[in-house]
């Protein structure tokens, strides 16, 4: 049975790949591959793990020749995306399969005019080539041009400018332009050339732990924290930790012991889907009800100091450790 489509199939209906040991019929991954290259999420994960497809698995089951340039051409764009030492074409009509391969034979400060295209740029600044001057600073609205507008279109356009800037922002590990609306989503980004997580305020690589860590960034917001606020926020944890664990522990030990108890009632009374409560006598009912709240009674102390055994110490810790150091320095 294929675990995609859910259709019996023959034993040679599912092609082995050489990036993993999933299988799944022909015609699923057929479908699969056409929809992944479409929407150019190349390379293609397997569609049961994150493991990359190799690239002849990829030739062999898609079925036009058209959406296997394509394949090629995206993973050629990808690869080179990655390469610190590229550089792409600035012309606008130069076309991608024109641009390919500007690579670092120009990183000598060579002018290097594309094939078919004529245009000729610093490898460097990415400016009109200038074999006679060092790089110039790439023009900004301050110019005398810019001088020229009035004084409502000229904040009209540093403001658009500022919020280009705030929303194009360059890959940490390779450099790749990623576009995101900065309007507070998340911070969490992951760029697709290179799989590097980084965190969008600060354009670190970050872990999972990241934005628990007393460094200002926050999941969700426009920008990072200021210093008078995070260390407000550092000394407000350091202080009022010990009475906000007993509070939230005086209130988390009833609730937990309490609750399981008529919560695990209340379930058996009330009964789930496809349950036969009905047939069961009052006398049934109210021994079953009684035997899962003693049941309950009995295990929810130990998830109460399971709770609190592991959860107070590791607030402590991260209190009393973390954003202590954080605070002293």
């Amino acid at each position: 049975e294929c675990p995609l489509c859910l259709l019996p199939q023959p034993p040679e209906a599912f092609p082995s790949l050489a990036s993993c040991s999933h299988r799944s019929c022909r015609a699923c991954l057929q479908q699969y591959l056409c929809l992944a290259v479409s929407e150019s999420r190349v390379p293609v994960p397997c569609p049961h793990c994150p493991a990359a497809l190799q690239p002849s698995d990829v030739h062999r089951l898609l079925p036009e020749p058209a959406l296997r340039d394509k394949y090629e051409e995206f993973l050629l764009r990808r690869l080179l995306a990655a390469d610190p030492g590229t550089r792409w074409c600035p012309a606008p009509d130069c076309s991608p399969s024109q641009a390919r391969f500007l690579s670092t034979l120009s990183c000598l400060g060579l002018g290097v005019p594309r094939e078919g295209c004529g245009t000729e740029f610093c490898y460097h600044c990415r400016q009109p080539w200038h074999p006679d001057g060092p790089c110039a600073p790439t023009p900004s609205l301050a110019t005398p041009t810019a001088q020229l507008a009035q004084p409502e279109e000229l904040a009209h356009g540093e403001a658009l400018a500022q919020a280009e800037a705030e929303d194009i922002k360059v890959c940490p590990r390779c450099s790749a332009f990623i576009m995101k609306i900065n309007d507070g989503s998340c911070n969490r980004m992951n760029c697709t050339v290179c799989g590097c997580l980084f965190c969008w305020l600060c354009l670190q690589e970050i872990s999972d732990v990241h934005f628990l860590s007393p460094s200002g960034c926050t999941f969700w917001g426009k920008r990072p924290w200021s210093r008078t606020r995070r260390i407000l926020w550092q000394l407000g944890m350091v202080l009022g930790a010990p009475m906000v664990i007993s509070l939230a522990a005086g209130v988390a030990v009833p609730v937990i012991t309490i609750g399981i108890p008529i919560y695990m009632g209340r379930k058996v009374l009330a009964g789930g889907p496809g349950s036969r409560r009905s047939s069961l006598s009052g006398c049934q009912q109210c021994l079953s009800v009684t035997s899962s709240v003693l049941l309950s009674l009995f295990v929810s102390p130990i998830i109460t100091a399971l709770t609190v055994g592991v959860g107070v110490p590791l607030v402590l810790t991260y209190v009393y450790g973390t954003v202590m150091l954080s605070l002293c320095r």
